[in-house]
């Protein structure tokens, strides 16, 4: 590692539900660094088990004070924290700011399954990765072509195992942390109850969503595809003007009803992960029978997205990551709210009514640029759904952090391009 790597002080605050972050630390002190870790809730000692850690025990009121005089104290340097807008995370990060200390933002991949997000001072809305297509080309001449076949294998396991056992060990051990805020707006139980009910229906909604769409492409009939996001997910609390999925539904209900063909039918896609707890049919029919719409709306709680978006007449999203797997599919995506790939040549930027007509499919090469340029810089190769991506991810972020190389060559504009544009839409940044 480099010389410049040593005398460097971070402060670890909550990873993903993964050893990723203390594995991490091991990589940097292993290199001649300091490293420092604040546990906020019986779940992040779990999952850091090893020296340099403190405990904080207090209200989220005092957490500022006690985060800023922790850095001024120890002399830190660099700030790591996976999810930049939860509320300890995005307190934590402003006193970073005042004190000019780096702010290393990580989170999984905007490309899916094998990669994972880090990058300088913050991530989506609020990434400094530039909008421009010109300076998007120019930096992918400067970095490596990217493999992406897929080499890292998802565990069901290491997806639901450490998040059971760090949700119910926060409720178990409450006493501990009694004034711990989590960042997830449902309570473990009724929502870890939930899922058991739906693992039971699996196979009968994905054959019940296939059905669906193979009917419509044996028909030849254009369809959209809305993705659902998640409820609790901060790309919708915090970086999109949406209360929830139903308020962002309305008027793409609307809208398509207005402006489609008659012959156009809208597929609203479930996430995959959705727990069952909001009654997704019962919300959407509520909305959908205020038009005659002929039974062309259709909310498939199932399916796989790379099995609809290949004939997809085109995608509306809120920000949804999967907005790049449409893209890289050839199909036309408009975006609600800014995200990391809207950027004019690559999504429509038109208005929603015009998208329903005549959508504008991506520019392929510009397509080509805009991934070689995300990989190159704010991507990096590893899983932690994986023993051997877990490994990579660690070895590619301590040596992205410990190079100085976030966001380099060139990926770093001030400010983040895209949040003016959220402001404007009401996104409460």
């Amino acid at each position: 590692m480099p010389i410049a790597a040593r005398h460097r002080t971070f402060l670890i605050l909550q990873g993903p539900l993964s050893p990723l972050y203390a594995r991490l630390a091991d990589a940097l002190e292993g290199a001649g660094s300091t490293v420092h870790r604040i546990n906020l809730c019986f779940g992040d000692w779990l999952h850091w088990r090893r020296p340099g850690a403190v405990a904080y025990r207090g209200r989220v009121r005092d957490w500022p004070d006690f985060v800023d005089r922790f850095m001024a104290d120890n002399g830190i340097t660099d700030l790591i924290l996976h999810g930049d807008r939860r509320i300890y995370h995005r307190l934590a990060a402003d006193c970073a700011r005042r004190r000019s200390i780096r702010v290393i933002a990580t989170e999984l991949g905007y490309l899916r399954p094998d990669w994972m997000t880090i990058e300088r001072d913050a991530t989506s809305t609020g990434s400094h990765f530039p909008d421009d297509p010109d300076a998007i080309r120019a930096i992918a001449e400067k970095v490596p072509e990217p493999d992406l076949t897929p080499i890292y294998r998802g565990s069901f396991f290491k997806v639901a195992f450490p998040d059971v056992v760090y949700n119910l060990s926060n409720v178990l051990f409450t006493p501990l942390w009694p004034h711990y805020r989590r960042h997830t707006i449902y309570h473990p139980v009724p929502e870890y109850l939930a899922w058991i009910a739906r693992l039971t229906g699996e196979k009968r909604r994905n054959r019940e969503a296939g059905d669906v769409v193979e009917r419509l492409k044996r028909s030849a009939i254009p369809f959209f595809v809305f993705p659902m996001q998640l409820e609790g997910d901060f790309q919708i609390r915090d970086h999109s003007p949406f209360d929830g999925m139903a308020d962002a539904l309305r008027p793409v209900i609307a809208s398509f009803a207005a402006n489609a063909s008659e012959e156009a039918h809208l597929l609203i896609k479930g996430h995959p992960l959705d727990n069952g707890l909001e009654n997704w049919p019962k919300t959407i029919g509520a909305i959908v029978s205020a038009y005659d719409l002929d039974d062309r709306i259709h909310y498939l709680d199932g399916g796989r997205l790379d099995e609809m978006l290949p004939f997809a007449t085109g995608m509306v999203t809120v920000n949804s990551t999967a907005g790049i797997e449409a893209l890289m599919h050839g199909c036309p995506t408009k975006t609600l709210t800014p995200a990391i790939y809207d950027i004019e040549g690559l999504t429509d930027r038109r208005e929603l009514y015009d998208f329903w007509s005549a959508p504008e499919p991506p520019d392929e090469e510009l397509l080509a640029a805009f991934i070689r340029a995300l990989t190159g810089t704010v991507q990096v190769r590893g899983s932690i759904y994986n023993d051997d991506g877990l490994k990579a991810a660690v070895e590619n972020m301590a040596e992205r952090i410990l190079s100085r190389r976030l966001n380099m060559p060139d990926a770093y504009v001030d400010p983040p391009p895209r949040l003016d544009r959220a402001r404007a839409l009401g996104a409460p940044l």
